[in-house]
């Protein structure tokens, strides 16, 4: 995909920006670029990685001569930097607006002006039926690059692909870290609602579905990842069974912005979907401004399907899930330590 090219990350100090470049580096690259606001981590990215393909850019996507300064030049532009925790983005709904909507507005005309081939913006299942700031933001996000790709669809410039996946598994910030803290230290396993569904997707499936948005993208187009899910009792029960330890669980109640199920495509999406095996591809929404269309007349193939939500997906149980989170690394890793984890790069990475 990448040979001889050079490949932009924005957010690529997260928990994605790592596999991805990881996965980037074995595919003969010309220069890999990293775009973050964060200082510490990319020196921690540089002293671990100490690869001269790896080149580094301080700045924040809000700034668009910083945004810039790191696209000019780069040939492929994966987008993930966002603001992506639900109770944050709810105390702060103009700073998730600012990154995730105004941020990705610089990124997409940074690209179209230095002539980017592919930008491949990462969404997620709370950009579907939104109730949360965090949701809102990155549904409005997939609006704008939607609308950026209609807009240069005639014009000509990068092909623009959205990608949106649920939870993953293990990620910064996730629950799954949380759990196996608490049930490694014999503390009680604080649990919002344990009748929530999620979806269960890896950092590496994250990889392929990007991947396969930048291969298979045509102008607009929305690409989603089929996933299992399990209820967050299902996969504490899981985790328990991993570790091999009862601890106690206390049910504390939802959070800020939480939906019980979530989903990751629409039911007017499914509409208009197409069944790609592993994945659904919604093409780019190509009506145009003539109202008649939704006034007048209508479009009855929206109401005969339903969505695609983590309650009617393929539903794991105990066993299921637990075969599942041991295909994770960060869970080998856990299993094996008879002690937490460690502060080292290594750890904060996995």
């Amino acid at each position: 995909m990448p040979k001889g090219k050079t490949v932009l990350i924005n957010g690529g100090t997260g928990s994605f920006g790592h596999t991805v470049l990881n996965d980037l580096l074995q595919r003969e690259p010309k220069q890999i670029r990293i775009f973050s606001r964060d200082e510490k981590k990319q020196e921690d990215m540089r002293k671990h990685y100490n690869n001269p393909l790896i080149k580094f850019y301080i700045g924040d996507v809000r700034d668009y001569s910083s945004v810039e300064g790191a696209v000019r030049g780069s040939d492929f532009i994966f987008h993930a930097a966002a603001l992506k925790q639900v109770p944050s983005c709810e105390f702060y709904p103009l700073e998730a607006v600012r990154t995730n909507v105004l941020g990705t507005e610089n990124v997409l005309e940074a690209a179209i002006k230095n002539d980017v081939e592919r930008v491949v913006v990462l969404s997620t299942d709370k950009a579907v039926y939104p109730i949360n700031a965090m949701g809102i933001s990155k549904a409005m996000m997939e609006k704008v690059a939607v609308a950026k790709a209609r807009m240069i669809s005639e014009t000509g410039g990068p092909v623009i692909a959205v990608t949106r996946y649920g939870n993953v598994m293990a990620s910064r910030g996730s629950v799954i870290p949380l759990f196996v803290r608490q049930i490694k230290s014999g503390r009680p396993i604080t649990v919002t609602d344990p009748t929530m569904t999620r979806f269960l997707m890896s950092l590496p499936q994250s990889v392929d579905l990007v991947r396969f948005a930048y291969e298979n993208a045509n102008q607009g187009d929305t690409f989603v990842q089929k996933a299992p899910a399990s209820t967050i009792e299902t996969l504490y029960k899981a985790l328990m069974q991993i570790f091999d330890r009862e601890v106690e669980v206390r049910v504390i109640g939802t959070r800020h912005g939480e939906k019980k199920h979530e989903s990751l495509v629409s039911r007017e999406e499914m509409a208009a979907a197409e069944d790609m095996g592993r994945y659904y591809r919604v093409p780019c929404d190509g009506r145009d401004l003539n109202y008649d269309k939704y006034v007048v007349s209508g479009d009855e193939s929206r109401s005969l399907v339903d969505d695609y939500t983590s309650e009617n997906t393929e539903r794991l149980d105990v066993q299921g899930t637990a075969d599942l989170l041991m295909t994770l690394e960060y869970i080998r890793n856990e299993l094996a330590s008879d002690s937490a984890p460690t502060n080292g790069y290594d750890a904060l990475q996995s």
